[in-house]
């Protein structure tokens, strides 16, 4: 093997996983992102009139039905802000005292990325909510981004890429299908509630998956600088290596991680 081709493999072992990752999926979300709050800011006729008429059509067809905005408002409840960061939070405890103390900072780092970049957009773009007849709920602050879009994503997508490495095949697919479930059900319910446009919501998934993207590009970046093979996110989450630690028998993963 030539001394090019060499270092042709461990510039590619080094950065692949991160350019791949950040060129295909992080930059073109964040990107999308952008447009949508250039968007927003400039109040573009089409984007204007997607909002006004989704607004519209979701709080008519929700009006008159009682269990149907009574469910709205606890969906948009637990999926909150709020509840999303504790949950990380205490995911991350949890994962420091049990020894996984990489995977506690990445996943404590990643929410508290996605918290700052919320607030910071809010302030920026200072998108006034929409003003609906007989509104079903009211929330304070700018529309733009819709916070509980973005950190129900960015918890979903926390906890799956965690949990993964304790999933079968078919756990994989059943735990992918239950999170996207779960952040589309929270975005539906704020426009439906009428405290969000359309394009708020859209705009935070985006966020949401670069701000998710180039956590994990960043993370598999560290695991192959120190030696770590790169992991197959989808299916193997960001640390495959803490199956054992996060097994409920933490005799056998600290048994485990003894005689690495």
């Amino acid at each position: 093997m030539s001394v090019l081709t060499s270092l042709r493999r461990r510039v590619h072992e080094r950065f692949g996983a991160r350019l791949a990752l950040t060129l295909f999926v992080a930059v073109p979300a964040a990107a999308l992102a952008g447009l949508i709050a250039v968007a927003v800011e400039s109040a573009w006729d089409p984007f204007r009139e997607l909002d006004q008429n989704t607004a519209s059509y979701l709080h008519d067809h929700a009006a008159g039905h009682p269990l149907v905005i009574k469910t709205l408002l606890r969906v948009s409840d637990v999926g909150g802000p709020t509840p999303a960061r504790v949950l990380i939070a205490v995911i991350a405890v949890a994962l420091w005292l049990r020894g996984a103390r990489r995977l506690a900072l990445w996943a404590a780092s990643t929410m508290i990325a996605g918290a700052v970049l919320d607030i910071g957009l809010k302030t920026l773009v200072d998108r006034t909510r929409p003003h609906l007849p007989n509104p079903f709920a009211h929330a304070p602050g700018a529309s733009f981004p819709s916070g509980h879009a973005m950190t129900s994503a960015l918890a979903c997508g926390i906890v799956v890429l965690i949990l993964l490495p304790l999933l079968g095949r078919v756990g994989t697919i059943v735990a992918w299908t239950v999170a996207a479930l779960i952040v589309f059900a929270v975005g539906y319910s704020r426009v439906a509630l009428g405290v969000h446009w359309v394009t708020d919501v859209v705009g935070a998934w985006l966020l949401a998956v670069a701000v998710l993207a180039a956590s994990v590009s960043a993370f598999q970046t560290w695991r192959v600088e120190h030696g770590l093979r790169r992991a197959h996110l989808v299916a193997e989450g960001v640390e495959p290596e803490e199956a054992d630690v996060l097994s409920t028998d933490h005799n056998k993963a600290d048994h485990n991680r003894s005689e690495r």
